[in-house]
């Protein structure tokens, strides 16, 4: 049983880096994780190299039309 077994995760930026390694060790500690990248290739690719438990959500926080409604 891991440490995070049943929580979720949304991290930003997880295309690689230290995201891309915070987002693999969360899935193996349990959690499910949402990753986001402006770059769909990216995006596949760090899906694919996570593994499981991981959807990818393309967007770019810098752009308002795709971040989302303001609350």
């Amino acid at each position: 049983m891991g440490k995070l077994d049943g929580k979720v995760a949304v991290i930003t930026s997880a295309t690689s880096g230290m995201a891309l390694a915070t987002a693999k060790l969360f899935v193996e500690e349990g959690a499910y994780v949402f990753i986001t990248g402006r770059r769909k290739d990216k995006l596949d690719e760090a899906v694919k190299a996570i593994g499981r438990n991981v959807t990818g959500v393309q967007g770019d926080a810098s752009n308002l039309d795709e971040s989302g409604p303001a609350v």
